[in-house]
């Protein structure tokens, strides 16, 4: 889910200028909502084949409702996402709305609108107060809360009965003996999946290294080098030195393995609640459960993700026009269908309340209260999670001190 921007600090400082004056994404009129037609520029990631499909379904029932206001929807994958919004920002042409990663460098900077100032107190009331809570730089909320998800460990279990495992494993030690089970079937089967990839590195390290009692941090330090995570990057090693994984998971990255998964041919991988739909999709008749993530001793930890929405200060105050977009999107009737069709945990009281019963659902909602957060409002967070997504991989060939210290020095850089 969470991704991050290329910018940070001074990198920003020196673009928002441009950032305030630029003319937008080009085409169609801008002017603000009290003096006529509005133009709404949005930029969104893709997280599956629906994604577009689901907002502008959004867009043409908010369109219709408010004829004087027209959203130009920008939809981009996760890899080119960072990319595509620092050079919108460098070159003028800033979103209006942005569903993307930390928050904290736009905040820092003066490039975002305060949350309250977006949305109407109704809205605000709405979402879950311990989500408001993860999107605040300095004691005030400049992202909302967009959609949640946890982690779970997917597990095929013809494979796994092929290999001769009776149960899903709940300590590493289990794990790494039934993925070498696995593998050894042969035929392409890999035992377990795991993507160290740049498109998310810092979700499958979070996997691991708080597994083992590790940590990233917190709002007021990143500690990555710290002691704690060793055991869980040594568990990596051990994984993949035994031929436990898929070849070469340095560089692979999740989506492509997960569809790996799907086709049958790994026995275990860590997934997100959008997967079960993935799976009814491409190939409903696999065998699979979902269980809780293993740990280095079995105690419950699981991967808690939230993504946001925020809103651009541009040339032309579109406050107005941004409030009656949020406050349209996250009403239940409009908000609930996207989160559902996504896959994904509502951030709304309201929201929760209509999904709590959901199959689909239930077995990440149960693995919820044991989640762990990255702490994305630190400011030096956006360095320290592009620093794992472009360094994390080579711990499948270095010693896993010598990587952790690696991005430690580059969060420190900022």
């Amino acid at each position: 889910m969470k991704k991050t921007h290329l910018l940070g600090g001074a990198a920003i400082a020196a673009t928002a200028a441009l950032a305030l004056t630029g003319c937008g994404y080009g085409g169609g009129s801008s002017g603000n909502a009290s003096g006529g037609a509005t133009t709404l520029n949005m930029l969104v990631p893709s997280y599956s084949d629906k994604t577009q499909q689901n907002w502008q379904t959004v867009i043409k029932g908010f369109e219709k409702k408010y004829p004087d206001i027209t959203v130009k929807l920008q939809v981009e994958s996760w890899d080119n996402l960072q990319t595509v919004i620092t050079t919108k920002i460098q070159g003028g042409q800033t979103p209006d709305i942005y569903n993307g990663g930390p928050f904290v460098g736009f905040a820092s900077d003066g490039l975002l609108y305060k949350a309250r100032d977006v949305v109407s107190s109704s809205t605000m009331s709405d979402f879950q107060d311990a989500f408001v809570k993860n999107e605040e730089y300095k004691g005030t909320p400049y992202a909302l809360p967009f959609i949640a998800s946890a982690r779970a460990l997917f597990v095929n279990n013809d494979l796994l009965k092929q290999a001769g495992v009776s149960t899903p494993p709940k300590t590493w030690d289990e794990e790494l003996d039934a993925a070498v089970k696995i593998s050894k079937l042969g035929n392409g089967v890999a035992g377990y999946g795991m993507p160290l990839g740049s498109e998310e590195a810092q979700a499958e390290a979070a996997v691991w290294l708080w597994g083992g009692g590790g940590t990233f941090g917190n709002a007021d330090k990143i500690m990555v080098s710290d002691p704690s995570n060793l055991p869980g990057g040594d568990q990596i090693k051990k994984m993949i030195d035994a031929g436990a994984t898929e070849k070469d998971p340095g560089s692979t990255n999740r989506t492509p393995l997960l569809d790996i998964f799907i086709q049958g041919k790994i026995g275990m991988q860590v997934g997100l609640p959008p997967t079960v739909g993935q799976i009814k999709e491409k190939n409903p008749s696999l065998n699979y459960s979902i269980v809780p993530i293993p740990t280095q001793d079995g105690s419950a930890m699981t991967l808690g993700v939230e993504d946001q929405l925020m809103a651009f200060k541009t040339k032309t105050d579109k406050k107005a026009a941004i409030q009656k977009f949020f406050d349209y999107f996250y009403s239940k009737d409009v908000y609930v269908p996207w989160v559902k069709s996504e896959g994904f945990l509502p951030v709304t009281k309201s929201g929760a309340t209509a999904l709590d019963s959901e199959p689909d659902l239930k077995p990440f909602l149960e693995v919820l209260p044991s989640a762990k957060f990255y702490p994305s409002t630190n400011p030096k967070w956006d360095a320290t999670d592009a620093a794992f997504k472009s360094l994390f991989g080579q711990i499948q060939s270095k010693p896993a001190k010598d990587v952790l210290d690696e991005i430690q020095a580059a969060a420190d850089k900022g």
